[in-house]
């Protein structure tokens, strides 16, 4: 068996979908970043642990968890609150809990936008360290998410796990990005100008995405050149009327991205 813990604020609506899709599992922690809604309700009913801490970012709430927080298995599967575990990548997972080798493993999410799985738009797999043994594992914050510190020993999962990216409708989503926008620009800046053209072209998802974000850092017109990219490079055609709207949707993000190293740039 193994553990999962959800990080969730405010997310009365998301959090029964995740809790549905873990009905097998026999450790559930929610670590609440202060909800006034009925998330932390929800929660208990459901009959997870709850715990408490104020958000500072992604890795400080994941090492947080991994530190404090008492679970009852070794191996922790870490999940948002949009997100859900799905059969085949629950019976993966106990598959590998012998790997005393490894610190943990990468998952690729299978990102959801508007009802339909859009591969080509978030270039599929995109491998994230989710699955990783407590407390010992460790993380690191890059822009406004997270990957796994130096020295840490991970394998791949051929399974992955829903991420409904648009549960809250176009709105939220761009507010939410909004606010994504200053850690990225502010993790730009801090790594500096240099770019490796050769990792664009990658033929592993994770080192390409993080070759383009450098390549968006030198170029002007950002906006338009994430949408070529996403869109007509990387297939998000493919995806159908989906694809369209969510690669217009990124170029907005890329918009925010761009105005916030312009007032970092200024602020110094």
């Amino acid at each position: 068996m193994y553990s999962v813990v959800i990080l969730t604020l405010n997310e009365e609506r998301a959090l029964p979908g995740c809790l549905s899709s873990l009905a097998g599992c026999s450790d559930i922690v929610v670590l609440d970043s202060g909800s006034t809604d009925r998330t932390v309700e929800l929660a208990k009913a459901a009959g997870a642990r709850v715990f408490f801490r104020p958000f500072d970012d992604f890795a400080g709430q994941r090492n947080y968890a991994q530190r404090v927080i008492g679970f009852r298995h070794p191996w922790v599967f870490h999940l948002d609150a949009d997100e859900r575990m799905t059969p085949e990548l629950d019976a993966e997972c106990r598959r590998s809990l012998s790997r005393n080798d490894l610190d943990g493993f990468r998952v690729a999410p299978r990102m959801v936008f508007e009802g339909r799985w859009i591969p080509h738009c978030t270039d599929y797999p995109a491998f994230q360290a989710r699955f990783v043994r407590a407390p010992g594992f460790e993380f690191i914050q890059v822009g406004h998410g997270q990957r796994e510190a130096l020295g840490m020993r991970l394998e791949n999962l051929r399974e992955g796990y829903i991420h409904d990216t648009f549960i809250y409708g176009r709105d939220a989503w761009l507010e939410k990005h909004r606010a994504y926008a200053r850690s990225e620009a502010m993790g730009l800046l801090e790594e500096g100008n240099a770019v490796r053209w050769g990792l664009l072209f990658s033929t592993n998802p994770l080192v390409r995405r993080r070759a383009l974000k450098r390549v968006s850092f030198i170029l002007p017109w950002r906006p338009a050149l994430r949408f070529v990219y996403q869109y007509f490079l990387r297939g998000g055609f493919l995806d159908g009327k989906q694809g369209l709207r969510y690669c217009l949707l990124l170029s907005r993000y890329e918009g925010f991205i761009a105005d916030e190293i312009t007032k970092l740039r200024r602020e110094t």
